[in-house]
This record gives C-alpha cells, structure tokens and sequence, in this order.
C-alpha cells in the first residue's frame, strides 16, 4: 500500500505526521508550502479542493480533513498495533466519540479563540475571546474528570485516542487555553507529548 501525505511543519497536519509515526506506517511525505501558496495549485486542488493541509493518498486515492484520516489509519493499522479498539467493543464507541469531541465540540471553540485573538484585526474580541475561554474551561473539566479516573482516554493504555485529543489539546494550549488549571488534563498531556512520535521536526 503506498501512502503519500501532503503536509507542512507546524500545521494541522502535523498531528497525522506524528500519527504516521506512531503507527510505523512506511509513507512518503511531500511538502506543500502552504506560506507560498501552493495548496492552491490546481494540482493540488485536485487532491484536496479545500486548499489545505493534511491531504493524504492511499494507492492514489486522496483523503482530506485531518479527523477522518486519524479514524480511518486507527482502523486500518491501529487494531493490530494495540492502538486502536477493535469494533464492536466500548472502547470503540469511545474512539469515535471522543476523537469527534476533540475536533468538532472543543474544536469549535478553539477555532473561535483563534479567531478572537490571532485573526485579523477587525475579528479581534478581548470579549469574546473570554467567554470562549470559559466555554473551553467547562469542556476541559470534563475531560479533567475522565483522567481523574483512568491514565488514557480509553484506560490502562496509551492509544492512538491520546495523541488526536492531545494534538487538539496542545493547539489550544498554545493559544492560551487554560489547559493547565486542570490537573490531571496537563498531567496527561505532559505524558503525550513526550513520547518519542510526537518530536516531529519542525
């Protein structure tokens, strides 16, 4: 199986990077300059029509959106690396449920903290940036809570859940969300980014 992923240094396609590695899925990785414009050539365009990065190949075929492409290599090389639940189980329901919740609920909200404070000068909100950070404090409680009880987000063992959460996580984190007012969150994810695969060069 030939795997190409498109990407660029300290994107969000740096978490499938890290995933690729984890998973020791031989792969190719092509640079796309995304500083340069080059995600919006129509050769690129082709594979992704969104513009953006990651994009990745599987025999040719591409895949686009960074959460799709963490379940589906979960999936197909994660079951059998003991990184991913295998269906049918609890855990499984667990995978997709909390994946989604990093991307698309706390996702959300991070988006909007991006948006408040980093975006352009006319979307700059000192009040909404507050307001999602209370949001983003009440989504981490919960997540405080589920860690109180377990070291990893499925239980006694690492999986592949950790680092999509944790790529999510440490997002935020750098833009300032209180990631470390909740003591078990930053134990865990102190824990994540430590390991090896997750030292993607820059």
């Amino acid at each position: 199986m030939s795997v190409i992923l498109y990407w660029y240094p300290m994107s969000s396609a740096t978490p499938v990077a890290c995933a690729l590695a984890e998973l020791g899925v031989p792969h190719e990785r092509v640079k796309i300059d995304i500083r340069a414009g080059e995600q919006r050539r129509p050769e690129y365009l082709a594979l992704n029509p969104n513009g953006k990065v990651p994009t990745m190949t599987v025999d040719g075929t591409p895949m686009f959106e960074a959460l799709a492409i963490h379940l589906w290599l979960g999936h197909r090389y994660g079951i059998e690396r003991g990184l991913w639940p295998a269906a049918g189980t609890p855990e499984a329901l667990q995978a997709l449920s909390w994946c989604t919740w990093s991307y698309v609920t706390y996702g959300a909200l991070v988006g909007r903290l991006h948006v408040a404070t980093q975006g352009e000068e006319v979307w700059r909100s000192a009040t909404q940036a507050e307001a999602t950070m209370r949001g983003l404090n009440e989504l981490l409680a919960v997540l405080d809570a589920r860690l109180a009880m377990q070291p990893w987000m499925l239980g006694a063992d690492y999986s592949l859940v950790d680092l999509v959460v944790g790529s999510v996580l440490g997002y935020s984190l750098y833009l300032g969300a209180p990631v470390n007012a909740h003591p078990h969150v930053q134990a865990w994810l102190a824990r994540v980014q430590a390991r090896p695969a997750m030292q993607i060069e820059a």
